[in-house]
């Protein structure tokens, strides 16, 4: 049997992955605590302990795909699956790494960071109540410190290496990573950066067919 680990987005956690359904046996990647001017790289490499099951299938949500792809350089992957995520620095806009470079990201309040609100919602495409709850209270859970952290890695990324065992599913209607810089193999039309969730089952479907795929 396959096992998938699942690494959740920025201020998100396994909620996000809750209307998913995998062909296999599922285990949740837990955030640490950053150290003090920690790499993306080297934070994957601390987190990649927690990996002990063979030819792994690695699994990331947005920020949580970037580190599924660092973390695969230091496991034997089977696959490494990216759900509206960034393979490399060259698919991250050019505007995150200029926030970054001016560090205008640390000024977030964290009042900001942890409170939802109609600009959220619209960002992340959550629409319905239900939606708007769970981000809400993925939100409310989010550690600003993990956050500014995550945010500065993000703009920073300058991964260039692009395993062939990764596979990119991506919406067409992103507003955090927009479509138009990334090139995905599989497309969700109208697919918002929220559609781990409201589009749970098409991509359910696809990964299921990935595993069919590679037991061939």
């Amino acid at each position: 049997m396959r096992t998938y680990y699942l690494f959740s987005g920025l201020g998100a956690d396994h909620r996000a992955f809750q209307g998913m359904e995998f062909p296999g046996e599922t285990r949740h990647i837990s955030w640490v605590p950053p150290l003090p001017n920690e790499s993306i790289a080297g934070y994957a490499e601390r987190i990649a302990a927690q990996i002990t099951s063979p030819s792994p299938i690695l699994v990331g949500l947005s920020f949580g795909g970037m580190m599924a792809l660092e973390v695969g350089k230091h496991v034997q992957a089977e696959q490494v699956i990216l759900i509206s995520s960034a393979k490399s620095k060259a698919e991250i806009p050019c505007y995150y790494r200029w926030l970054g470079g001016l560090s205008l990201h640390r000024l977030i309040p964290a009042s900001q960071i942890t409170k939802a609100n109609r600009w959220l919602y619209w960002l992340f495409g959550a629409e319905t109540p239900e939606e708007k709850s769970l981000l809400a209270d993925i939100l409310a859970d989010t550690d600003p410190t993990f956050f500014r952290w995550a945010v500065n890695s993000i703009a920073t990324w300058n991964n260039t290496a692009v395993p062939a065992n990764t596979i990119h599913i991506h919406g067409i209607a992103d507003r955090i990573l927009p479509y138009r810089f990334v090139k995905a193999d599989y497309v969700i039309p109208g697919g918002s950066h929220f559609m781990a969730v409201n589009r749970a089952k098409e991509i359910s479907d696809i990964i299921a067919g990935l595993g069919q795929t590679a037991g061939r």
